[in-house]
């Protein structure tokens, strides 16, 4: 196979998540992009500075731990909440409504932004007790939840563009993901990713892959690649204008 196929097939795995080769995973909490190490170290130095403790939950997640998410909420084995966060029942729901329920909290296999290692999910280490039981909700990241201190200075540095990079991309309560106050994303280099992503793309690598309600899931693709996938990245055009 000529270099330059094998390359292409290399970018590829690494946007499906099936590629781990620039992922760092003795840096941090957790696996991350290498990109992402000298930008996070700055960040949380000026949150440490303000006594915020920014701590990894979550970062890179490859497409069998996504695909396991997702066929597990298919199949009732985890719980699917809806935005009061009540129990979505399934078994009342069309496979498309079952789908949009899914996706308003869980990404589509091979389209999570944690497949790059470019996203993170943190919360303030400092705010909470080593016991504590991390839920990632809205809650927490509100007024008179733990994580609200973390939630204003982060506004405040996203929003002057002092973030080294990072923005919020699912902050929006639109009819797409939920907002996510907890999820960080370095710009610089998820919006290469992104470029690189489409929806013909994910029709082929899907076709073949054993994931639940994968007949709408293809059907309605280019939908959920709207609603669900796309990032506006012009919205936050502060996160990477420095930086790029």
């Amino acid at each position: 196979m000529p270099e330059n196929n094998v390359n292409v097939s290399r970018v590829l795995d690494q946007i499906y998540g099936c590629n781990d080769s620039l992922i760092d995973r003795n840096s941090c909490e957790a696996p991350v992009h290498s990109a992402l190490l000298l930008p996070l170290t700055k960040l949380r130095m000026d949150a440490r500075k303000d006594g915020i403790e920014i701590y990894i939950a979550s970062g890179y997640r490859n497409f069998d731990r996504q695909l396991s998410i997702w066929n597990d909420k298919a199949a009732g084995r985890r719980p699917v909440f809806d935005d009061d966060q009540q129990l979505v029942d399934s078994s009342v729901c069309s496979p498309w409504e079952q789908v949009q329920a899914i996706l308003r909290w869980s990404a589509l296999p091979g389209t999570s932004r944690h497949h790059w290692g470019t996203d993170i999910d943190i919360y303030d280490r400092s705010a909470v007790d080593d016991n504590y039981a991390l839920q990632l909700s809205a809650a927490e990241y509100s007024e008179g939840g733990p994580f609200s201190s973390m939630t204003t200075w982060l506004d405040n540095k996203i929003g002057c563009g002092e973030a080294h990079g990072f923005f919020r991309p699912y902050i929006n309560n639109d009819e797409g993901v939920a907002p996510e106050p907890w999820h960080l994303s370095y710009a610089p280099a998820a919006v290469e990713f992104q470029k690189m992503q489409t929806v013909e793309g994910l029709v082929t690598f899907l076709s073949d892959k054993s994931i639940a309600l994968k007949s709408i899931v293809l059907e309605q693709l280019p939908e959920i690649y709207e609603r669900y996938v796309k990032v506006n990245h012009n919205r936050y055009p502060l996160a990477y204008r420095k930086f790029t």
